[in-house]
C-alpha cells in the first residue's frame, strides 16, 4: 500500500470537474447561445436571458449538483464495499440497500387501490419511500453484522435480503397494472431530473455526513486490505470498523437512490480507476480520488444523456462507461 507521490494528479481532475460542470451547464436539449450562457454565468440580467436564466439556474445546476453527489457517493461506497468484502466486483448496492429502495417505491407506486392518488404521484412521496425501504434493509444488514463473525456471511445475508426485496417487486409487478408498472420501471432507469434544490437540502448534508464518516475510516479501512487477522494485529476493532462501514455505505447509497434511482456501474468501475491512476491502495489518496473521478464520470454521462432530441436514461450511459472496466478486471484479475 505505497502512494508513488502522484497528489498532484488532484489539481488536473479537481479542473476536469469544473469544466464538466461547467459543459453540463451549458448542454442540453435546449440550445442556449453562447453569448447568452456566458452572460448568465457571469450574471448579467437581460431581458431576453430571462428563459435562459431559468433553465440553467432552476433547472440545469440542482442536476448538475445531483451529478457531482451521486458520483461522488456511489464511488466511495462501492470502494468501501470492496474493501470490507475484498471482492474487485464489489459495488454500493450488494447488501442489498438499492433493493430495499426499489421495494418501497414499487409498494408507493403499486399500490393504486390502497393509497390516496396525490401520494402515489408526489415525488416527495417517491423519496420518502425509498428511504425507508433501504433504511429497512440496512437496519436488517446493521443487526445482521453483530452477529456474524465474517464478512463473507455478511455479505451472503445481504445478497438474500436483496433477493427477497427483489422477489416482493416482482409478486407486486405481476398483480399491478401496466401504468404503475410503467413508472416503476422509469424510475429505475435513473434520473438526475427531478432532483431540486428543495431535494439538494436535504441530500447533500447526507452525503456529506457518509463520505466524512468513509474518510474517517480510512485506516482501518487500510488495516482490512490486509486481512481481519493483521487488522486485529493492529488494534483495529473489526465488527464496529465493519458496522460504521456497512453504515456509511448504505447512507450513501441508500441517499442517492432515493433521490435519482439506482445508477449501475460508477461504485464498481470509478475504484479500480482511481487505483489504476495513483497506483496506490491508500485509502486517504482513494477516497478523494474517487469522489473527483465519480463526479466527473457522472457529469460526462449526463451531458452524452443531453445531445440526443429525447434525455436518454442516466443508467444506460453509466452501464456503457463501467460494464467494460469491470470486464478489464476480471480479465485483469484472471
Amino acid at each position: 500500500m505505497t502512494n508513488n507521490n502522484k497528489n498532484w494528479l488532484f489539481i488536473p481532475l479537481f479542473i476536469v470537474t469544473i469544466a464538466l460542470f461547467i459543459l453540463d451547464l451549458a448542454i442540453g436539449s435546449i440550445k442556449i447561445p453562447f453569448e447568452n450562457f456566458i452572460s448568465i454565468f457571469l450574471g448579467r440580467d437581460h431581458e431576453e436571458n430571462n428563459i435562459y436564466s431559468e433553465i440553467i439556474l432552476n433547472f440545469r445546476v440542482p442536476k448538475a449538483i445531483a451529478a457531482i453527489l451521486a458520483g461522488a457517493a456511489l464511488s466511495v461506497a462501492g470502494l468501501m464495499m470492496q474493501t470490507l468484502f475484498r471482492n474487485p466486483l464489489a459495488d454500493p448496492y450488494i447488501l442489498g440497500v438499492s433493493s430495499g429502495a426499489s421495494l418501497g417505491v414499487a409498494i408507493t407506486m403499486m399500490s393504486a387501490s390502497i393509497l390516496p392518488f396525490f401520494w402515489i404521484q408526489s415525488n416527495f412521496s417517491i423519496v420518502i419511500s425509498a428511504i425507508t425501504g433501504a433504511a429497512i434493509v440496512l437496519l436488517l444488514v446493521i443487526g445482521v453484522s453483530y452477529k456474524v463473525k465474517n464478512s463473507v456471511s455478511l455479505l451472503i445475508v445481504g445478497i438474500m435480503l436483496g433477493t427477497i426485496a427483489g422477489s416482493i417487486v416482482s409478486i407486486l409487478q405481476y398483480f399491478s397494472n401496466p401504468d404503475a408498472i410503467k413508472l416503476f420501471v422509469l424510475w429505475t432507469f435513473g434520473s438526475l431530473s427531478a432532483v431540486n434544490y428543495e431535494n439538494l437540502q436535504i441530500l447533500t448534508p447526507i452525503v456529506i455526513i457518509g463520505l466524512t464518516m468513509a474518510f474517517i475510516l480510512h485506516k482501518n479501512s487500510d488495516g482490512l486490505l490486509l486481512g481481519e487477522n493483521y487488522a486485529k494485529g493492529l488494534g483495529i476493532n473489526i465488527k464496529s470498523t465493519r458496522i460504521l462501514i456497512v453504515l456509511s455505505s448504505g447512507i450513501l447509497a441508500g441517499s442517492i437512490t432515493a433521490f435519482t434511482g439506482p445508477i449501475a456501474f460508477v461504485g464498481v468501475a470509478v475504484p479500480h480507476i482511481a487505483r489504476g491512476i495513483f497506483k496506490t491502495a491508500l485509502h486517504k489518496i482513494l477516497i478523494p480520488a474517487s469522489i473527483l473521478i465519480g463526479a466527473s464520470l457522472i457529469l460526462i454521462c449526463d451531458i452524452i444523456t443531453q445531445i440526443p432530441t429525447y434525455t436518454l436514461p442516466i443508467n444506460t450511459i453509466s452501464a456503457l462507461f463501467g460494464a467494460p472496466v469491470v470486464i478489464w478486471v476480471i480479465l485483469r484479475k484472471n
